[in-house]
This record gives structure tokens, C-alpha cells and sequence, in this order.
């Protein structure tokens, strides 16, 4: 299966999300996905893994994934690692419908046919105009009586949105009121009454729905370890599923410390790519659930390879998604065909919010659980026409030519 052209496509709309397609001479091409800083990432894809791609034969999914693997890049999440993300998910599309399988069929078989969700409560404007993580970015007061603006609701009705999420099976939520803290903007220390603040949605949520729903705390990676230290001290007697990324994650070797000093569960890595780093962070024994993206940090091979890292040290995995649908359905393959996972991340107010305006079938979603689209590869494909709209962008590099 010779591969003959690599096209990307974003939309103005989403100005984060990049799509791929490996197009290849038996008339198959594959689908792939990566968020964050699409212009570059596309820019990486046609100046210098296109001339690596074409030609080659697209079921060589190992060796292709080695001969992407720049030498500036090589490991974190930068444009190089997420460029390599999205073409080795398309591979993988590929091979799938190659076979006539659904991906997790390839994998070697479902352990199970769907898996819970947990729900990382965020708008459908969420980090939408630019890759800035940070509360300008939030999708904040933009609602419009739009559903699903869980981001208001958890900072200000988190036992109403706890309420709404049991009635439709989700019974583990994920939300960040440390992040509107002053000190968050430093992450070097937090005042008192930032961290009393904070706890007003957790606490809420415990006094309406006691232990019924599980309740996660994502930290974004902002702190320094004094202020993690405070922040997980407050957070503890609340009896946390997670606490998310405590640290600034780039100094791994300061979670044991953290970890000694707190009962609660620590979980990341997200924000992390290539094998070296996850296993740094695994051999810590500090994060008792690695969390990894695959469309940030290598592709589907990556996360199959942290997933049997994390099984070798008899530890659970999650695998990230709060950017797309492609991500997700990736993800939640990867999910029913990998036994120590026990639920798969979703962000509902972006899954029902316009997933369905990019693709034609997103993962379904039913009764607080999560399983695969029917059919072969991926199961889903971008929805016709996206590449005619006035927003989109197109490049395609092709065998024949480099121009684009």
C-alpha cells in the first residue's frame, strides 16, 4: 500500500484542531488528528515528514513511526511529536480497514465491548481560541444558554452539574477551580482564602451527593511543589479519585515527595511525550494513574507501548482526550482492547457541542459508558465538504510533487 499523498486540513472555526489523511495508491487513506498549534504542526507535517512518508508502504506502521521521530523534538508534546501523532493514527486507520477490523479487533481483541466515562467538565468553548491554557481562554461567560457549559456550572452550581451527570450514568467528574486562584499565575505559592475558594465545588458536591460521585482535581501542571503540597492537604479530606498534574510536571522527581506527603492519589503526564519520559514518570511510583494522549505524545503505537509499561508495574493507565473527536475514538480503542484501563476521559460540553459537526459518527456515549463507532479502522470519517468552507485550510504534499 503505497503511500501517495499527505494532506492536512484545519478550520478557522477551531483554530487548535489539525486533521490528517494518508492517502494511499490501493485506494484506502486513513484519518488522524493532534490539537494544539495546527500551523506549525502542519508546516512540520509537509517540510519533513512528508518526504519521509511518500513512497513507503503504509502498513509499515513501526518503522515508519521510527523514521517520523525528528531529531529536535523527539520527546515532550511539541509540534514535531504531534505531527507524528496524527500521521501513525492515520497509519493505524489504514491498517484497520486493510483488514476489514476495527481497531480494537487489531489490537489483539476487546477485553471489553464499552468502558465508563468520566466527564472533565468543560464548555464547548474551552481553550478555543488560542493553545493557552488559562482562564482568558476558559470559554468563560460566552454561553449563550448554550447545554453543557459544564465550566460554569462547576464553579458555580457543582452539586447541580454532579446531579445532572448521575442521572445520565457518570459517576466521576474532573474540574479546576485552583486555576482561578491569583497565585496560579506563578504557581509558586497560594494564599488561604484561594485554596478555601477552591474547595467550594468539592465540597458542594460531596454535601449534596456524598461518595456517589467520584471526584477528580486537575491542577494543570501550575504549581511549585510548597504550593501542590498545600493544595493536596486541603484537597485530602475530601476523599479524591485524582489529583491531576500537582506539579510543574517537567521536574518529575519532586512527586515522590508530594506523594509522601499526601494520601491522596496523584495521576499525569499527559503534557508528556516519548517512552523515556512516561517511564521516568512511571518509575517515580509517585502517579499511581500515568495519563497519556496519543495524539500529543507518539500516536496509537505510544500509547500502546505506556500501556504495557504500566501494566509491568501492575498500575492503571488513562488515555487524555479535551480536544477531538478523532483523539477519543483512538483513545477509546485503545480502551476496550487494554486491560488496565478503567475509564476514558471525555469533555460532554465539546462532545455533544460539535463533534458531530466534524464527523459523521463520534464514539457513542450511552448510560455513562463509552464504546466504539461500527466498522472497520477508526469507524468514523470527517464530514463531507469540511475542506470547501470558507474557514478551512488545506495543504496536500503528493508523490509526484511537493507542491502544496
Amino acid at each position: 500500500m503505497k503511500i501517495t499523498a499527505l494532506e492536512s486540513l484545519r478550520l478557522g472555526a477551531h483554530p487548535n484542531l489539525l486533521w490528517v489523511r494518508v492517502h494511499t495508491a490501493a485506494g484506502l487513506s486513513g484519518l488522524g488528528e493532534t490539537y494544539f498549534g495546527a500551523p506549525s504542526v502542519e508546516a512540520d507535517l509537509h517540510e519533513r515528514i512528508a518526504p519521509v512518508l511518500l513512497g513507503e508502504d503504509a502498513s509499515r506502521i513501526e518503522h515508519l513511526n521510527r523514521r517520523m521521530r525528528p531529531y529536535v523534538g523527539f520527546a515532550g508534546t511539541g509540534a514535531e511529536l504531534r505531527a507524528l501523532s496524527a500521521v501513525d493514527v492515520a497509519l493505524w486507520d489504514i491498517a484497520g480497514k486493510a483488514k476489514g477490523q476495527p481497531l480494537c479487533d487489531l489490537f489483539g481483541g476487546r477485553v471489553r465491548s464499552e468502558i465508563p466515562v468520566y466527564n472533565t467538565c468543560a464548555g464547548p468553548s474551552y481553550v478555543s481560541k488560542t493553545s493557552a491554557v488559562r482562564p482568558d481562554n476558559f470559554g468563560l461567560g460566552v454561553g449563550g444558554g448554550r447545554r453543557f457549559e459544564d465550566l460554569e456550572a462547576f464553579l458555580h452550581r457543582a452539586d447541580e452539574l454532579a446531579a445532572e451527570l448521575l442521572e445520565t450514568g457518570i459517576t466521576s467528574m474532573k474540574i479546576w477551580p485552583f486555576d482561578l486562584a491569583a497565585g496560579a499565575a506563578d504557581g509558586l505559592e497560594i494564599s488561604p482564602a484561594d485554596v478555601k475558594a477552591a474547595l467550594v465545588p468539592f465540597e458542594k458536591v460531596r454535601a449534596a451527593h456524598g461518595h456517589r460521585m467520584r471526584l477528580k482535581a486537575e491542577l494543570h501542571g501550575l504549581w511549585s511543589l510548597p504550593a501542590a503540597k498545600e493544595i493536596c492537604a486541603a484537597l485530602e479530606p475530601l476523599g479524591m479519585d485524582w489529583i491531576e498534574d500537582p506539579i510543574w510536571m517537567d521536574r518529575v522527581w519532586e512527586l515522590p515527595e508530594l506523594a509522601a506527603h499526601t494520601r491522596a492519589p496523584l495521576a499525569g503526564g499527559e503534557t508528556l511525550g516519548g517512552l523515556g519520559q512516561l517511564q521516568a514518570l512511571m518509575d517515580t511510583r509517585a502517579i499511581r494513574t500515568p495519563i497519556v494522549d496519543v495524539t500529543w505524545g507518539g500516536g496509537i503505537t505510544f500509547g500502546q507501548r505506556c500501556a504495557a509499561l504500566a501494566a509491568e508495574r501492575s498500575l492503571p493507565i488513562a488515555f487524555h482526550d479535551c480536544s477531538g473527536p478523532i483523539t477519543l475514538a483512538a483513545s477509546t480503542h485503545l480502551a476496550l482492547a487494554v486491560r488496565n484501563v478503567r475509564e476514558q476521559e471525555i469533555a460532554r460540553g465539546m462532545y455533544y457541542g460539535w463533534y458531530a459537526e466534524l464527523v459523521d459518527q463520534p464514539a457513542p456515549v450511552r448510560n455513562g459508558a463509552i464504546t466504539v463507532p461500527p466498522g472497520p479502522g477508526l469507524g468514523l470519517a470527517l464530514q463531507p465538504g469540511l475542506e470547501k468552507r470558507k474557514d478551512a485550510v488545506v495543504r496536500c504534499t503528493r508523490l509526484t510533487s511537493s507542491v502544496s
